[in-house]
């Protein structure tokens, strides 16, 4: 996916923080507006039309979280990706919870934020017009059929690994929280031990090697990822 002349806000009250990103974001091709404040950054996202953000949680007026469960309130599905400090799991699951996309802790290498501004984009296109056919390093998905390859190979699932394999699927390159993947298989009130379980089980079927998965990724404390192709 090109990034030329694709609109980016970066919302962040540290000038330097902000300067780094918009230099190495210019670079690669994006248009990138900038925001200090949670105020500011509303303003930007509701007249200048982003087709992502990057979200600082600690901002001076209205916070981070503030800020994404203003936007997602108003409908907007615009792709937000959180930056957040080490260590702050509560942090991270709180705005995955409220919607959004990816988080990136701080400090990060620039190739990895832009290989999450990638997928991000590239998510927001599928949910938009959605592919039946998931592939992805000799795993197959087909989401009309409900039939799974790997390497070529039909597996068998029980209906919840086919249903958390199936929001994975659909929702592939994101982080899925834990509360998030339990409230759609389970519904409330869940234990996450009994998530851990099946997604154990889940690996051994579609993994090459359980103990190191290449295709569902645990997010340490948050949730899980399926990577996506590209």
């Amino acid at each position: 996916m090109s990034a030329r002349y694709i609109p980016l806000l970066v919302v962040d009250d540290d000038p330097a923080m902000r300067r780094l990103l918009r230099t190495s974001l210019t670079v690669q091709g994006y248009r990138v507006f900038e925001a200090a404040t949670g105020s500011e950054a509303l303003e930007i996202a509701g007249h200048q039309a982003p087709e992502v953000i990057l979200l600082d949680l600690g901002l001076p007026d209205i916070d981070g979280i503030d800020v994404i469960r203003r936007l997602r309130g108003t409908g907007s599905m615009l792709p937000i990706i959180v930056l957040s400090s080490r260590g702050d799991e509560q942090g991270k699951v709180e705005a995955l919870d409220l919607g959004a996309d990816d988080y990136v802790t701080k400090p990060f290498g620039m190739a990895e934020l832009i290989a999450r501004i990638r997928a991000a984009l590239r998510h927001r296109l599928q949910e938009q017009g959605a592919e039946s056919v998931f592939s992805s390093d000799g795993l197959e998905v087909d989401l009309t059929r409900r039939r799974v390859l790997v390497r070529e190979t039909e597996v068998k699932l029980s209906n919840k690994e086919w249903d958390i394999l199936r929001l994975l699927v659909i929702h592939s390159g994101k982080v899925l929280t834990h509360r998030v993947i339990m409230q759609e298989v389970w519904g409330p009130n869940v234990d996450v031990q009994y998530l851990r379980i099946y997604v154990r089980q889940l690996r051994q079927k579609i993994e090459l090697n359980p103990q190191r998965p290449r295709h569902i990724i645990t997010e340490t404390g948050v949730g899980y990822r399926l990577r996506s192709a590209g």
